[in-house]
């Protein structure tokens, strides 16, 4: 049998640490009742998923491309990964508040670096428990918006301080160009996978985070929106690169192509509102 190439060892690897992640979830609840379940099992939850799935994933990937760095949100950080030309960037379990609910929103995420070619070139977002992959691999869908409103979708805990100012002026940018829509709302969903997710399911249309988070946050979901004629960057329009020490991310937009160049301009006007 053949090797698999990167994105079908990114897409496999992200599918089973994802059936991994709902065996865990389902054998927990049935030893505890909801109705026993209070923040300190929930945390528990939370924390052997985490790990059990960095394992498997640290484990599989290892095994399949021995040379390469790994850099996991579970893992050990250290600065030998800078000089690797190829790392994995790996979030076990992104919304892991989400899954310790028992909600939908959570994702496996696995994304390759290509260091001498300063991008990345291979990724997943595996959405198991909404029974969903996406990958590099999908052939490329004509998705449409549900209906005429632009939604916006955001960070429930951390949303950008100035998203209200954003989206209104959003509004009156897009009515000005002559693009009819009734309105544009927010919405919250869980992990970054999650809220790409919806814009490629056309539940939503834009997304919007200024607040910061991790390379292992951003890298798989990047990539696959790109994959899908989604255009993502920096909110001041510059591509985001990985693999940097610390592995911050400052912000990011997520965007339909159609609407970024009114996004970007309805952010760099409210800058400061």
């Amino acid at each position: 049998m053949p090797e698999k190439n990167d994105a079908e060892l990114s897409r496999e690897v992200a599918q089973e640490a994802g059936q991994l992640l709902l065996k865990l979830r389902t054998d927990f609840f049935l030893a505890h009742p909801v109705e026993t379940i209070d923040k300190t099992l929930s945390n528990q939850l939370r924390d052997q998923a985490d790990r059990a799935a960095h394992l498997f994933i640290m484990e599989k990937l290892s095994t399949a491309r021995p040379l390469d760095a790994i850099l996991s949100e579970e893992g050990k950080d250290n600065s030998d990964r800078l000089e690797a030309e190829r790392v994995w960037i790996v979030d076990p379990l992104d919304g892991t508040w989400e899954y310790g609910q028992n909600r939908k929103d959570f994702a496996v995420h696995i994304a390759l670096w290509n260091a001498q070619e300063r991008k990345l070139s291979a990724g997943t977002v595996d959405l198991p428990e909404q029974g969903m992959t996406r990958s590099v691999l999908d052939s490329v869908e004509v998705f449409e918006a549900a209906d005429s409103v632009i939604r916006v979708v955001a960070s429930r805990s951390r949303p950008p301080e100035n998203l209200a100012e954003i989206v209104n002026r959003l509004g009156e940018l897009l009515t000005e160009a002559g693009i009819s829509h009734s309105s544009v709302e927010i919405v919250d969903v869980g992990s970054v996978g999650a809220k790409v997710n919806e814009i490629l399911c056309g539940r939503a249309d834009i997304y919007l985070h200024n607040t910061g988070f991790y390379e292992w946050d951003v890298a798989a979901p990047y990539i696959v929106a790109e994959h899908y004629g989604l255009i993502a960057s920096h909110m001041n329009g510059d591509p985001i690169t990985f693999n940097h020490m610390p592995p911050y991310v400052t912000d990011l937009v997520v965007s339909r192509a159609e609407l970024y160049p009114h996004v970007l301009r309805a952010i760099k006007e409210t800058q400061g509102a």
